[in-house]
């Protein structure tokens, strides 16, 4: 009796220190992960991706643009555009954007721009640059051009001291957000006698007009309208119509792949403005 009574005592004793050993490595092993987390994979550490909205974030400045004078060469100074006539027909086609920047939609469209490798050309109207000056500078580091689109957005007819205002303050905010400087000038809603494209002129600014429009400023009108009213009106040297902002916008957005997808199989290349606009022959 006394001899199993021993052997069942040294048994649980036995369990005991089985246990407290487990309990010891378990912690152990539980300090030392917490002290330095490690994730590797083929004995790299982990690379985690990070969006393009994060890494555009206000902790991110805008990488450093090049050419931050968008300059208009001296046949369209003073001038109305409507289109180019590249040399040898090439087929270039500049896509432009107005109304913005906006938080949600510009961001969405740029990402479409940057997937695809293409560069527009947007009007920034200055009362939403206001709003949203950190997207404004991820649109200028991502290498797009910009053109000045009043400060107001407005149609009605200006004295050449509003007009003058409504131009240089969009101007001066551009300056101070972006470090851009502008002579490409939209008239809101294509207006050309308000005032605001005599101002422009008489500071040899191009008044870029448009010779394709996508219609996305019509409220009944499906996404596949803007595709289709763009891929059947493009021509070599074409300057189209979108918005970004001026409204919910979020059709053109659904729309933009497949514009810039069926422009490529039609065979055209993309350049901004200031490109399209060197290249007359």
């Amino acid at each position: 009796m006394s001899q199993k009574y021993n052997s069942i005592n040294n048994y649980n004793k036995t369990i005991k220190i089985i246990s407290l050993a487990t309990i010891a490595l378990s912690l152990t092993a539980c300090s030392s992960t917490s002290i330095t987390p490690q994730l590797k994979t083929n004995s790299e550490p982990l690379k985690v991706a990070i969006s393009n909205n994060q890494a555009n974030s206000k902790s991110q400045p805008p990488a450093k643009v090049e050419n931050l004078t968008f300059t208009v060469p001296e046949k369209y100074q003073a001038k109305t555009v409507y289109k180019v006539e590249p040399s040898n027909k090439e087929k270039v086609i500049a896509l432009t954007i107005d109304d913005g920047p906006g938080p949600k939609t510009t961001a969405e469209m740029l990402d479409i721009l940057k997937q695809n490798d293409v560069k527009a050309t947007f009007f920034w109207v200055g009362s939403a640059l206001q709003e949203n000056p950190e997207i404004a500078k991820r649109v200028v580091a991502e290498g797009h051009a910009i053109g000045n689109h009043t400060w107001h957005h407005w149609y009605r007819n200006m004295d050449e001291a509003t007009a003058k205002n409504e131009i240089e303050r969009t101007n001066d905010l551009i300056y101070k957000t972006t470090g851009v400087k502008t002579s490409f000038f939209r008239p809101p809603g294509g207006y050309l006698n308000n005032g605001l494209a005599t101002y422009a002129k008489s500071k040899k600014d191009s008044v870029v007009m448009w010779s394709v429009t996508s219609a996305d400023t019509d409220p009944r009108a499906k996404y596949q309208v803007f595709i289709k009213n763009i891929l059947r009106d493009a021509k070599p040297g074409a300057i189209v119509l979108m918005h970004d902002g001026g409204g919910n916008r979020e059709r053109t957005v659904k729309a933009l792949p497949e514009i810039i997808s069926g422009l490529k199989q039609q065979g055209y290349r993309f350049v901004t403005v200031p490109q399209l606009l060197e290249m007359e022959h």
